[in-house]
């Protein structure tokens, strides 16, 4: 089979490897079809690791996958992918955080090989069959969905809230139709890059601000007070601190934007002043049948996806979502069933 394998940084190989074995029992053998390129891929291919967290050897690349079934309960059967593999036994799984697992499996992350290859094997639990009105890459960009779902429940925002969302990638962007459906009243986004303003206003939002005033225009569209509820998902100091100073005293703030560097940076005395509160964001816990519902019933992915790019050109695709000319990349897997 075909995989494509990430050495080092932006050394992403496409070569011939031998197809995985018979699945073990719990587990399903699936033929991929689509995988989109998310920010945290992009950590990898750039930067060679995320935080403390480095390629130990050359892995497969890709968390954001759809695929056929081949083998299990769902054979033959179109299904998305959960990407995390929690121990299911900790504390924090048995409480319900599988996301806060110490010991979860992330699919293209450290040592385990993700979905940027024709065939692979995943555990049976982690499958959602999707719904014939929902495409393959739509099936793929709901773990990106799953994402802004749990980063919404974690700002606890309320109905009639002003919200901020910072960074309008295509998690942002997916924010922002989350937040509009949870019952915002008024959805604003500071973003830097104007046809991501573009896709965020398409998507929902009041207004888009370019991110040198962004902070100043939320407050003076606020009328001076601020927004009830900041999602950040840009994970930069310079998104941080606007949504610093967009909130309004007792604001929420949930940071799930992930930085390239170890530590993050804040205005700390306007924070205090403001007794502001800052919630972090772990990627998702049991999002999909949720995200699911909500693409089968008028959440856009498709929206988000401006380039396709066949296995082969794994690297180009990369290349392409790092230089951020777009919305989504997405990668299409040549995987017969």
């Amino acid at each position: 089979m075909i995989a494509a394998r990430l050495h080092a940084v932006g050394d992403l190989r496409v070569a011939d490897e031998p197809p995985p074995g018979d699945p073990p029992a719990g587990w399903s053998l699936l033929a991929v079809t689509s995988v989109g390129i998310c920010g945290s891929d992009l950590h990898w291919f750039t930067d060679g690791g995320i935080g403390e967290n480095r390629i130990e050897r050359p892995v497969v690349p890709g968390h954001e996958f759809a695929a056929v079934a081949l083998t299990g309960p769902h054979a033959g059967r179109r299904v998305a992918v959960d990407p995390a593999i929690a121990c299911r036994s900790c504390e924090m799984c048995r409480m319900g955080h599988e996301n806060l697992c110490p010991t979860v499996r992330f699919a293209g992350h450290g040592t385990l090989d993700g979905a940027m290859q024709e065939h692979l094997v995943w555990p049976d639990h982690l499958l959602y069959p999707l719904p014939d009105d929902v495409s393959d890459d739509a099936g793929a960009l709901l773990e990106p969905l799953g994402v802004a779902l749990h980063a919404v429940a974690v700002s606890h925002l309320r109905p009639g809230a002003d919200v901020l969302v910072v960074g309008a990638g295509p998690i942002g962007a997916l924010t922002v139709q989350v937040a509009r459906r949870q019952g915002a009243a008024r959805v604003f986004v500071s973003e830097p890059l104007e046809h991501r303003r573009d896709t965020a206003l398409r998507s929902g939002a009041d207004a888009a601000f370019s991110d040198e005033h962004g902070a100043d225009e939320v407050l003076e569209a606020t009328g001076g007070r601020g927004v009830d509820v900041v999602l950040e998902v840009a994970g930069t100091d310079a998104a941080i601190a606007t949504a610093v100073a967009a909130s309004r005293p007792g604001g929420r703030i949930a940071l799930a934007g992930i930085p390239s560097q170890d530590d993050s940076a804040f205005p700390a005395a306007v924070a205090r002043r403001k007794g502001l509160t800052f919630a972090m964001v772990r990627r998702m816990n049991d999002t999909y049948p949720r995200a699911i519902a909500m693409a089968a019933g008028g959440v856009d992915l498709d929206l988000l996806v401006t380039e396709r790019h066949p296995l082969s050109e794994a690297a180009k695709a990369f290349g392409s979502a790092a230089e951020r000319r777009g919305d989504k990349v997405m990668v299409a897997v040549s995987a017969s069933s």
